[in-house]
């Protein structure tokens, strides 16, 4: 029964949009299929590290040491900024007379991989919200197993989640409406990047 109470609320945490939501559309839209599976691939190496984060309880180690949850609070938050202004930077520049390269070639799937392994870890407060998910619905006495469990489910969420995403954008269609929109939308993921970037700088603990 914990399973599925994990699942649930996972589950509307993942489809919630996100940097990591933000990274894998964009990605899908513009790069390669290839760059697409391996930013999905990075976002879920991300998921269970911060799955067996939680888990470990490390959420205990920030609250005893306040400076290593701030120092990858500032870490992630600067990140997050600054993927979000070359984003504008890149469309300022299209604008300028640049052509877009056709199926973004240049986005490798090794550099897709990574950026979507960052774009998860820069966020520590994941860490927190995966303790309070298990403190929630394990059971006070769970064995390794069940919280193994739990990390797992939490993994398989996320890997169906973004797999529909690709399917989704990988259509024809909705990458031609991309391709007439790019501009906007390049802008609006960059603004949206910065906002997450800077609530993470000045939210509180």
């Amino acid at each position: 029964m914990f399973l599925l109470s994990v699942v649930a609320i996972w589950a509307v945490a993942a489809i919630t949009p996100g940097p990591n939501f933000f990274i894998v559309v964009r990605t899908a839209l513009e790069g390669s299929r290839s760059a697409a599976v391996a930013v999905i691939a990075g976002v879920i190496l991300g998921t269970f590290c911060w799955g067996l984060a939680g888990w470990l309880g490390i959420s205990a180690l920030f609250a005893a040491a306040p400076f290593a949850y701030l120092s990858l609070k500032i870490a992630g938050g600067f990140y997050l900024c600054w993927l979000g202004a070359r984003l504008i930077w890149n469309t300022r520049r299209r604008a300028g007379g640049l052509a877009p390269q056709a199926g973004r070639a240049g986005i490798a799937p090794k550099q897709a991989f990574y950026s979507g392994l960052a774009t998860n870890l820069a966020n520590p407060e994941s860490a927190v919200f995966v303790a309070s998910l298990f403190a929630a619905t394990l059971p006070a006495e769970h064995s390794w197993m069940q919280g193994a469990a739990a990390v797992a489910a939490m993994v398989l969420v996320s890997s169906l989640w973004y797999t529909f995403v690709l399917t989704v954008l990988r259509n024809p269609a909705v990458a031609g409406a991309y391709a007439r929109g790019r501009k906007a939308l390049d802008a609006a993921a960059g603004v949206i990047f910065m906002g997450f970037g800077l609530k993470l700088l000045t939210s509180a603990r």
